[in-house]
């Protein structure tokens, strides 16, 4: 059975890993947070629930179009209603956030959290993977979905020497950063149907209501974006002060009394800005390593989707 190690357990990773296990390939997924997703992010706030990354996706391939109607079927995601918000074709998110897509794709796999690669080494036969953790794990075929900034790192590390489409993908990617404030509120916020408010100019770049997108059913929570300007002056700072900061521009939709407590999380690699035009890239390694996420492609949740589909048929031939 050949046996593929995917770093990474966000939509690509687990897109790919989903399509290779569904041909009888021996696959395990690495990641080094505490669960699974990435961007795909619900975290939980003391009763209640806040998409924190990903607010939804559209869907526009084939391909994405039938997963996306095996997931409605069963629950997992349903459509936004954002016709007031002027978008002109769907936008889907996950029934109890959007953190359910990934748990879905990941039921059944081989997921090892907590896992940090540090080192990749060449075997007679493949590869093995370090992580800080002290495991190693050994592999045929290996796939990277990190950022691209931290694959770069990993495989100068590694001491894997880059050929110039290895280079050409590193140079071309660039991504945002993003703080996100998660908001827990005492009363229903004052942000009118949809739910949603986006801003072109200032410190905030899009603000949503989950009670009204339906996944703070328990108490009200909302969800604010800053600006990648703002985020990245802030990345490194005190992140309560810069969601005060954040807060205390909303005071017409979110009055200060109706705040109970608020978090604030640091995207690094929030939106893939520039990409890689390809949904991924072959590496010219020694063994065989490909290279893809939503840094290549079209970008965002489908674009990650379509860059693990396409590596996982890629190795399957």
């Amino acid at each position: 059975m050949t046996s593929c190690i995917i770093i990474g357990a966000g939509m690509a990773g687990l897109t790919a890993a989903r399509e290779l296990m569904n041909h009888q390939w021996n696959v395990t997924v690495l990641d080094k947070g505490r669960g699974v997703g990435g961007s795909m992010a619900t975290r939980r706030l003391l009763s209640t629930r806040a998409d924190h990354g990903a607010q939804y996706f559209s869907v526009r391939t084939p391909d994405f179009r039938e997963y996306v109607q095996q997931l409605q079927a069963v629950g997992v995601v349903k459509e936004w209603n954002l016709q007031e918000a002027n978008f002109d074709h769907p936008r889907y998110i996950g029934s109890g956030g959007m953190s359910a897509v990934p748990k879905y794709l990941a039921d059944g796999l081989t997921i090892k959290t907590g896992e940090r690669v540090v080192l990749i080494e060449r075997t007679d036969t493949g590869c093995r993977v370090r992580t800080d953790t002290g495991h190693h794990f050994e592999t045929d075929k290996l796939i990277l979905t990190i950022p691209a900034p931290q694959a770069y790192t990993l495989l100068r590390d590694s001491n894997i020497e880059l050929a110039a489409a290895e280079l050409a993908a590193f140079s071309t990617i660039t991504y945002q950063p993003c703080l996100a404030v998660m908001v827990v509120l005492n009363r229903p916020s004052r942000i009118p149907t949809p739910g949603v408010l986006s801003f072109e100019k200032g410190d905030i770049s899009w603000v949503a209501d989950n009670e009204q997108k339906g996944i703070a059913t328990e108490q009200p929570t909302v969800t604010i974006h800053a600006t990648p300007a703002f985020s990245r002056d802030n990345l490194e700072g005190d992140l309560n002060e810069a969601g005060q900061k954040l807060l205390d521009q909303l005071t017409d939709w979110i009055p200060a009394e109706s705040i109970e407590q608020f978090q604030v999380h640091r995207w690094r690699y929030s939106l893939a800005e520039k990409r890689y035009p390809q949904a991924y890239v072959v590496c010219n390694t020694p063994f065989e390593m490909l290279m893809g996420g939503d840094g290549f492609g079209m970008g965002n949740v489908e674009g990650a989707f379509q860059s693990g589909l396409q590596m996982a048929r890629h190795l399957i031939g």
